[in-house]
């Protein structure tokens, strides 16, 4: 495994060409093991991993603390390496549910002073509001954090899930490095706007969801449980029929994979890597088996003969069901 890098945009700094989603590490997909994250957090930096990706919201604070301990037990020189991407803005309640979003200015200067205590760093590498405050023009968002920028707290802007006309307006108004979206084989719909645009503006992409919530990673059965606690339990791919409809899909993938030697997941995980240079993919390893077997995507060529064999397999409209429960897509700029 040889680990690249690509640059975020034309203004974003350099990073390695996979990143790693940190958000399971504190909930979401059920419960996760402390140590083996600390620990899988370390072998991502050792094996050149520099993008950590989290938000303030993941565990009301959980993970970022987390990254804090990871960092402040790893060796300094890959310490060191560590480029940090934090969303803000997401408001929770003690029960965990979800009720809205805060890009006001002084909430963002709020935000942004709690996550630099609880990382235990001096400044935020990439710091992006969660979701398109519906109440405030997202002009005063990105200028809140253009003031952060100045005063050294904050180095690179980035945005998350927002659509075309949102991502030329907050461009117009400081240096955009780059979007964050959901992005992958059965996620296609930045190709249609989203990219083009960015790709004129000269901003980059992390693309977080690479596999679909686990959905295409080869790792799943018909018959699997999800708990209570787990975003799956409720996410419309994997109820019923439409999780059926979707592993077929994986079980075509799964043959293009078996022919090369290589795993679904890494399959799938390559396919985003082919998209373009700009584009960072972000791998949610909990384990280190899960890390190592994504990094082995770094590895994987696909010809144009490939290509065409994996979306023949994985049509672009093919996966059943939203990505998320109708409250939450009604809150993404990215799909209207």
């Amino acid at each position: 495994m040889t680990m690249h890098t690509r640059n975020l945009g034309t203004t974003g700094p350099q990073v390695s060409a996979l990143g790693l989603g940190c958000m399971g590490m504190s909930g979401m997909y059920g419960a996760a093991d402390r140590a083996e994250s600390i620990a899988t957090i370390h072998a991502a930096l050792d094996a050149g991993i520099t993008l950590l990706d989290t938000g303030d919201f993941y565990g009301m604070g959980h993970n970022e603390l987390l990254i804090n301990e990871a960092l402040r037990t790893a060796p300094a020189g890959l310490r060191d390496n560590a480029v940090v991407s934090v969303k803000f803005g997401a408001l929770r309640d003690p029960d965990g549910s979800w009720y809205g979003f805060d890009g006001r200015p002084a909430a963002v200067k709020n935000f942004a002073a709690y996550s630099l205590q609880r990382l235990g760093v001096d400044h935020i590498d990439i710091y992006r509001p969660s979701r398109l405050d519906p109440d405030v023009p997202i002009e005063e968002t990105v200028g809140a954090v253009a003031e952060l920028v100045e005063k050294g707290y904050v180095r690179h802007i980035g945005l998350s899930e927002v659509g075309a006309d949102t991502i030329r307006r907050a461009a117009a108004t400081a240096p955009i490095a780059d979007l964050q979206i959901e992005y992958a084989l059965v996620t296609r719909g930045p190709e249609r706007e989203i990219l083009p645009t960015l790709r004129e503006l000269g901003i980059g992409v992390t693309a977080y969801g690479v596999l679909s919530r686990g959905l295409i990673s080869g790792h799943y059965t018909a018959d699997r449980q999800f708990g209570a606690d787990d975003f799956r339990a409720h996410s419309p791919r994997f109820q019923g029929d439409n999780y059926r409809r979707n592993l077929a899909l994986v079980d075509a993938l799964r043959k293009i994979a078996d022919e090369k030697g290589v795993t679904v997941a890494q399959t799938a995980i390559a396919w985003v890597l082919s998209r373009g240079d700009d584009i960072v993919p972000l791998i949610g390893a909990r384990t280190r088996a899960r890390l190592t077997e994504s990094l082995g995507a770094l590895d994987i060529t696909l010809d144009q003969a490939d290509l065409d064999a994996i979306e023949a397999a994985v049509p672009a409209e093919a996966v059943a069901g939203e990505r998320y429960a109708p409250a939450q897509m009604a809150m993404l700029d990215s799909e209207r």
